[in-house]
């Protein structure tokens, strides 16, 4: 079975990889522009993603689409499914029909996504965008890592997986921080935006050139003319992913993705209803904050200088991954591949378990540190890992079984996250809860809009929003839902490790 397993891959086993320096001389300039390339799709998707769940259920007086904790499951859950799965198929459409063409469409249906979430501020409108822009992104991945993959070499691909996470968590760290601002005028302002960003891979995909293209015609041109034998796209596919140590992979690989997903989709709704972010900026700055424009965007604060906006504080994860991923590449490249996923899947896993167990802003911090640390050590590296074992006319195929688990993780969290939320932390139902047990009849607080019940609450009680937000942190077990799912990333960590030990087992 070992055997059989492995006739078609490169190696599982990992090599002895050049040092920081020499792995970074040895990139060539197509590695950059798809970095370019990626920097730029995720400027505009990370603008809009990391703020989608607040959009969706900010309140309709405020420009959102005053939706429940389960509508936005809703979405998210088909989000996930499209982008997912999508490149399980593009990914050898990619191979065929060659990387620059499926980039170039992809940004076609990108910008429109973005469009459709501006024109129809609704549940539907939302949807439909979501679902164009998940579309639109499964197709770009496939073909920009393959480039990665056969623009490196298996002595620099540890140090150059963790540049390509570092330049794409510019353009992550960038896109929040503009959303934060825009948002604060105009939601649709936001999806305008990141229409307009996007549209600049056109330009990129001028000095783009596909990495082995004379090869891969030449193999398209022996199918053509029967000289190789090559099976339907859907069995191929089939067929590598039934392997063990690919069903594996995914399986346990998508306990990191859910927490990663829980962390970019309910850590953002968290700090809006917990986290008292003026403690930080009174720390940082005094008790009249800031007025620097800059360091109110860098930091992603309100236009007052007073207050750290949620994505503000989540986006410490992309800030730190920009600025240190390459130095945690060279310290992974020390390590076993799974040796590294699991262990940053550990503390990935330890973050959300302290982030369930407190609100203090500062110890998010340290939370978000933690996090981040385990992303560097987990996400860069099973990308490295999924191009080192795929055959050689397979890279976009297996590379696009990357979003596998992602789409397992994402889909799983993308409705379970929002639910458990709902059900457990949301300051939105807790305060309807709090108003029924102060008197109020139920049918005059469900009229109350989704997303105005703390401050129906605030009204009723005569409190402070700062009292009545600590009262309620205190009587209910709001990190229920991170408990649950820190504890998935414990079992993923586990399993990573079990896996790593029996891949390494099996002969070359």
């Amino acid at each position: 079975m070992a055997n059989s397993d492995l006739s078609t891959t490169t190696s599982v086993k990992d090599v002895k990889q050049l040092g920081i320096w020499a792995a970074l001389a040895s990139l060539s300039y197509v590695f950059w522009i798809c970095g370019a390339m990626e920097m730029v799709e995720r400027l505009a998707y990370y603008g809009v993603r990391q703020v989608s769940s607040l959009y969706a259920t900010d309140a309709a007086s405020n420009g959102g689409l005053g939706l429940t904790g389960a509508d936005v499951g809703i979405i998210f859950l088909f989000w996930a499914l499209m982008q997912s799965f999508v490149p399980v198929f593009t990914g050898g459409i990619s191979d065929r029909v060659g990387y620059k063409e499926t980039i170039f469409a992809s940004t076609v249906f990108k910008i429109l996504g973005y469009l459709l979430m501006a024109w129809f501020p609704t549940f539907w409108g939302f949807m439909a965008g979501a679902l164009v822009l998940a579309f639109g992104t499964g197709i770009f991945k496939p073909g920009i890592q393959a480039t990665i993959v056969k623009s490196t070499s298996r002595e620099n691909s540890s140090m150059a997986w963790g540049v390509f996470y570092q330049t794409v968590n510019i353009g992550g760290f960038i896109g929040p921080l503009l959303a934060a601002q825009l948002r604060q005028l105009e939601w649709s302002h936001v999806f305008y935006a990141c229409a307009g960003i996007i549209s600049i891979n056109f330009l990129l995909l001028l000095t783009y050139k596909e990495q082995d293209k004379e090869e891969r015609l030449a193999h398209r041109a022996k199918v053509k003319s029967g000289g190789i034998r090559e099976v339907s796209l859907w069995r191929d596919s089939l067929g590598e992913l039934l392997r063990p140590i690919m069903i594996w992979y995914m399986i346990l690989f998508s306990g990191f993705w859910f927490m990663l997903m829980a962390f970019w989709d309910v850590a953002p709704l968290y700090f809006r209803d917990w986290v008292d972010t003026s403690v930080m900026v009174q720390h940082l700055f005094g008790a009249d904050g800031t007025s620097n424009p800059a360091l109110i965007f860098l930091l992603g604060m309100t236009q007052d200088g007073q207050r750290i906006q949620p994505e503000g504080l989540v986006n410490l994860n992309a800030m730190m991954i920009m600025i240190f991923c390459f130095i945690v590449a060279g310290w992974s490249a020390l390590m076993k591949a799974t040796n590294s996923m699991a262990v940053g899947t550990f503390l990935a896993a330890a973050a959300l378990l302290t982030i369930g167990g407190f609100n203090y802003v500062w110890i998010m911090v340290l939370a978000i540190v933690c996090f981040s640390m385990g992303e560097m050590l987990s996400s860069p590296k099973s990308s490295e890992y999924l191009g080192n074992i795929a055959p050689q006319q397979k890279k976009a195929m297996y590379l696009g079984f990357s979003q596998l688990p992602i789409g397992i993780g994402w889909s799983l969290e993308g409705f379970l996250g929002q639910y458990l939320y709902g059900k457990f932390g949301s300051k939105d139902t807790i305060s309807r809860d709090e108003l029924l047990d102060r008197g109020i009849a139920q049918p005059d607080i469900d009229a109350v809009p989704i997303g105005e019940a703390f401050q129906k609450l605030i009204e009723v009680s005569g409190q402070s929003a700062e009292a009545l937000t600590a009262e309620m942190y205190a009587a209910n077990n709001v990190g229920t839902a991170w408990y649950i799912m820190g504890a998935v990333g414990l079992v993923a960590a586990a399993g990573l490790y079990a896996y790593g030990r029996w891949t390494y087992q099996l002969k070359e």
